[in-house]
């Protein structure tokens, strides 16, 4: 096996991050008792200096924001699948030297859908407009067969959204926040909006829903999220996407294809209780 045994994660803030005990878990699962993922608080202008110091120890490393586009320069190359957001989650140092940089969000929203038998849709909708919006359309380029109607607080935004619907193929329709509950009659609904935001639409859940996505992981679950399984509805979280994605990148970054799905997610479900 190789001597390089170190990986972290990277962003500010950083020290709600469950990818340490995620990344520890699978190490422990998969035998690799001198692999080490750490934490650490670094913001764009720290992001350089902190990448041109590492050394043969190091395998890899995972981006939080704010550093998924500003790590992108420091990079030897990306894969298409960061290309098509520009953006980039997971870095491998590689033995010869060069950083190569991909993104585990998409696949892995993939992944935490299709756990949940949702492989096909024939429309969707996304609530927000941020960089997970993206990942999300990116995700629904390969999940959904129709339009996707994207709930937006500006025109900026709108149009943003509408861009990045062209770049990756997706029929994307805008709407206006103040109709967001429309949304709910969507096959499949991705919430991508900060804690709190949908706080306020979970009691206009109707009596018939589909599936929702809440990215959001703490605190869990949301009140959007509790609603739609009172109502009978499907979902899928926060925990469900980070668990994925870590997944692809402990193999990226060790080698060994991990089959620790069960014990990274009961880890990552120990520490959101002790919160």
């Amino acid at each position: 096996m190789s001597t390089r045994h170190r990986a972290a994660v990277l962003g500010s803030p950083i020290a709600h991050s469950l990818s340490p005990v995620l990344h520890r878990a699978a190490y422990e699962a998969l035998g690799l008792d001198d692999w080490s993922y750490d934490r650490f608080e670094i913001d764009e202008a720290g992001l350089p200096g902190f990448v041109g110091e590492l050394d043969g120890s190091w395998a890899g490393l995972s981006l939080t924001m704010p550093l998924k586009r500003a790590i992108i320069p420091l990079l030897d190359g990306i894969s298409d699948t960061a290309a098509s957001v520009e953006a980039v989650n997971t870095v491998v140092l590689r033995e010869d030297g060069r950083r190569f940089g991909d993104n585990t969000d998409i696949p892995g929203m993939i992944a935490a859908l299709r756990e949940r038998g949702v492989e096909k849709v024939e429309s969707a909708a996304i609530l927000g407009a941020g960089a997970t919006a993206s990942s999300a359309l990116a995700a629904l380029a390969r999940v959904c067969a129709g339009p996707v109607t994207a709930y937006v607080r500006s025109e900026a935004r709108a149009e943003e959204m509408r861009g990045w619907g062209e770049r990756l193929g997706v029929d994307v329709r805008t709407a206006d926040w103040e109709r967001a509950a429309e949304a709910f009659a969507a096959p499949l609904v991705i919430a991508t909006t900060p804690a709190g935001t949908t706080n306020a639409l979970a009691v206009a859940v109707p009596d018939t829903v589909g599936t929702l996505f809440d990215v959001l992981y703490d605190p869990w679950p949301t009140a959007l999220a509790a609603a739609w399984s009172d109502h009978g509805g499907k979902v899928v979280g926060g925990l469900d996407l980070l668990v994925h994605q870590a997944v692809l990148q402990v193999e990226q970054m060790t080698g060994r294809t991990p089959g620790p799905l069960a014990a990274m997610r009961a880890a990552g479900e120990r520490a959101l209780a002790a919160r």
